[in-house]
């Protein structure tokens, strides 16, 4: 007997990212559908991405804070209405609008049947891989083009190891990092992958908007996943599983809820068969 798929939602908060937000609704619309998507936006002058139908959108008045401020603010909206959503869903997913979750393709299985099946203790996590720019070989990203396609270097990243999978009420900290209070719980078939730092060109449109002193600081000392990706070699999928383990059991003694690579820095040439996740 087939076991009934759970009912499943995605929520992030965004503000001037149309191009990450449009790709966010095609890849969680195609695994939840798009009924089961909402965004907050920060600030009601925001552009509604074009394949926004059917998705729930709200706008919110832009508030000016400081970015700790910022932070937290966000993620309480987020945290609220992820506690509100799980009255009528069985599993919430928060991130921001460059984060993707996937499952590993080798198990040819989707997202949603994955976690329906999954047996949560409150909260579950991807292993973060922070896509960069490897600047000696890899070309402007091709807009139009899969991301996957066009970029195969990762950092393995604590930072993007969060626990973005709930089924009970909980209260994120800021960045959904981390959660108040739980515990942390890495899956071995679960990845998060941020592409924040996937083109370079991107990254000095962003700088030069906030102005020439961002653009010259990013120009003199670049951006950190990108220099990484870049300049360091990379490994073999061994060391995913490596990654893995450390995380698991690693934890600073100041953020037990968090997971702890002391320092290190892995670079990785990300599996081919995760281009089939076709983000």
């Amino acid at each position: 007997m087939t076991q009934t798929l759970k009912r499943i939602a995605v929520i992030t908060m965004a503000r001037n990212d149309e191009f990450f937000l449009s790709r966010w609704i095609e890849y969680y619309g195609r695994e939840f559908g798009t009924e089961n998507l909402y965004i907050y936006l920060d600030g009601t002058d925001q552009v509604v991405p074009k394949n926004a139908d059917g998705v729930t959108v709200k706008k919110l008045p832009h508030r000016n804070m400081s970015r700790s401020e910022g932070d937290k603010y966000r993620i309480g909206l987020i945290s609220n209405l992820a506690n509100e959503l799980l009255k009528k869903y069985d599993i919430i997913i928060g991130c921001d609008c460059d984060e993707f979750l996937i499952v590993d393709p080798a198990l040819n299985t989707s997202l949603r049947e994955y976690l329906s099946h999954k047996k949560i203790k409150t909260t579950v996590s991807g292993l973060g891989l922070d896509i960069g720019q490897n600047m000696n070989c890899e070309k402007t990203l091709d807009t139009k083009k899969s991301f996957l396609s066009q970029r195969e270097y990762a950092l393995l990243s604590t930072r993007y190891t969060k626990p973005i999978v709930i089924n009970k009420p909980v209260r994120w900290g800021s960045g959904f990092h981390r959660i108040k209070g739980k515990n942390f719980h890495i899956d071995k078939n679960l990845y998060l992958l941020h592409f924040g730092a996937v083109d370079m060109k991107m990254l000095e449109s962003k700088a030069a908007a906030r102005g020439t002193d961002w653009l010259n600081h990013l120009r003199r000392r670049g951006n950190g996943t990108i220099n990484d990706v870049t300049n360091r070699p990379a490994r073999g999928e061994k060391w995913i599983g490596i990654a893995r383990t450390i995380q698991t059991y690693l934890r600073a003694p100041y953020a037990i809820n968090k997971p702890n690579m002391l320092g290190l820095k892995i670079v990785v040439k990300i599996p081919t068969r995760f281009k089939k996740s076709r983000i």
